[in-house]
């Protein structure tokens, strides 16, 4: 796949790992990824302000987002602090940080924001995640304005869950590439 925009990746907690879909994606195609200083037991502000380190440094105007479980929600703090339009953000498996499934040792995640994204965006989950349900991940697509994309019994979607590449993941983003 050839893509025309920027692409910065958000790993969770705990970082995405060399097998993880986003680290070969990363480099497969050269897509940045962002680096937190602490992976276990991340802050939520910590998290928020360096990936405004990372965005600062890009056009927003031909930046994609690829955000996965709670990086998708400090990246949702994020718009909502910054309020930087982007060209649009892929939300994989958003984990709920208001549930008690959440992962201990954390802070500042929850309430998860529920504005409106100011720019294109698509939710995707899975009918069989421990972090979040998937009456919750279609809230979430629905207050964001996301698109919302259940691949079905797909786990967390990483690697616990047996995925690797993750072909139909590259073809999503290639989508809301070409808007």
């Amino acid at each position: 796949m050839n893509f025309q925009s920027t692409i910065l990746t958000i790993p969770g907690i705990g970082g995405s790992g060399p097998t993880h879909w986003q680290t070969l994606w990363e480099k497969e195609y050269g897509f940045t990824c962002v680096q937190q200083r602490e992976w276990d037991t991340p802050d939520s502000d910590e998290w928020v302000e360096t990936i405004n380190n990372y965005i600062q440094k890009l056009d927003p105007a031909n930046l994609i987002v690829v955000a996965h479980s709670a990086a998708c929600v400090a990246f949702i703090h994020w718009v909502k602090k910054y309020n930087v339009v982007i060209k649009g953000a892929l939300l994989v498996a958003p984990a709920d940080a208001d549930a008690p499934t959440f992962p201990p040792g954390t802070s500042g995640f929850a309430p998860v924001p529920l504005n409106k994204l100011p720019f294109p965006s698509i939710v995707v989950t899975s009918s069989n995640d421990h972090f979040v349900t998937l009456e919750r991940a279609r809230q979430f697509a629905d207050v964001w304005g996301s698109q919302f994309v259940n691949i079905g019994e797909a786990g967390h979607i990483n690697v616990a869950s047996e995925y690797g590449e993750w072909q139909q993941g590259l073809e999503i983003l290639n989508d809301l590439d070409c808007i």
